[in-house]
């Protein structure tokens, strides 16, 4: 079969590429290529090249035998028939599904994949065939974002609008954000996905929740986590301290002796969620040295601390 392309260059894999690699080249250009999907006006073409190659290099005898002798095996004459693997010279295709062959039970695979396991239990033409007749519109790919959400909406709930990078360009949608969203939560858009290769609904679009950041807010789960600063006066002497929410405004006792990184906890003040859970309010102490310093606070500071016990004299410290 003069000027005959190579099935090595067809299914684009090397002459020492093993089974799996051609297996999954076919998988790949058979989805590629396959005229229910592609549009293309040389799919089919394309599509007949590609289960042509792996019907003779996706089994072992027939690639060892097209490896000694490549296209020649196709020739009149070279041991009888015009193809030493079957009569007829090799695969052939028919865009109707007629008495062509599919190379094989390993393209019911990729029907399978291609149309939810409607590709039917036979092989060749007709297993292909079944799979047309069957095959009912499917909806297109999900496809998943990231969306932004300010800290305060997550919390309170509400609609927000989202701009979601798509084909060159960007596309906003607005959607509602539930009350006590939270970091890694998804919300489903319907038909905002992907479009249908076979005619059916669109898919849909998932956002994946990632939380704005907040100046002193942050959150675990449903607990709201606050920073607050204090003096040193307000650690060592106890204080009582507002704390601004976008839930309301709350009060922290500060007892005596509080040390940076205790977490004082305000009990059903954290976060709400649809279903009425709520969690706490956690006010996370951060003791605040002061910068500037009169000689006489200097000194009443060394007088207070050589009074005070050393905070480095427990156990690995000495």
């Amino acid at each position: 079969m003069p000027g005959a392309k190579d099935y090595y260059e067809i299914l684009g894999v090397a002459r020492s590429a093993s089974a799996e690699e051609i297996r999954k080249a076919h998988r790949r250009l058979a989805r590629k290529y396959h005229p229910d999907i592609n549009k293309d006006a040389d799919a089919a073409d394309r599509f007949k090249e590609v289960q042509e190659a792996y019907d003779v290099l996706g089994d072992e005898e027939k690639r060892k035998q097209y490896d000694r002798v490549g296209h020649r095996a196709y020739a009149a004459g070279a041991g009888g028939d015009a193809n030493p693997w079957g009569p007829g010279g090799g695969v052939r295709w028919s865009a109707s599904g007629g008495e062509g062959g599919f190379g094989g039970a390993d393209f019911s695979s990729v029907i399978e994949e291609m149309f939810g396991g409607m590709g039917g239990s036979g092989v060749g033409g007709r297993a292909a065939s079944g799979a047309r007749a069957r095959s009912r519109p499917r909806s297109g790919q999900t496809l998943e974002r990231t969306a932004l959400i300010p800290f305060e909406l997550a919390l309170t709930g509400g609609a927000h609008e989202v701009r979601i990078a798509r084909g060159g360009g960007t596309q906003t949608y607005t959607v509602r954000i539930p009350k006590g969203a939270d970091e890694g939560a998804k919300l489903r858009i319907k038909g905002a996905g992907g479009p249908s290769p076979t005619g059916g609904p669109p898919g849909d679009l998932i956002l994946n929740v990632r939380l704005g950041e907040h100046p002193i807010l942050s959150r675990e789960g449903l607990d709201l986590i606050v920073e607050t600063p204090l003096t040193i006066a307000e650690a060592a002497l106890g204080a009582q301290v507002e704390i601004p929410t976008p839930l309301g405004r709350y009060t922290v006792s500060v007892p005596e002796g509080t040390s940076s990184g205790a977490r004082l906890r305000l009990r059903g003040r954290g976060v709400e969620d649809e279903s009425g859970r709520r969690g706490d309010l956690l006010a996370e102490i951060r003791i605040v040295a002061p910068k500037q310093l009169t000689d006489q606070d200097r000194a009443l500071l060394r007088e207070i601390g050589g009074r005070l016990g050393n905070p480095r004299a427990g156990r690995g410290w000495t």
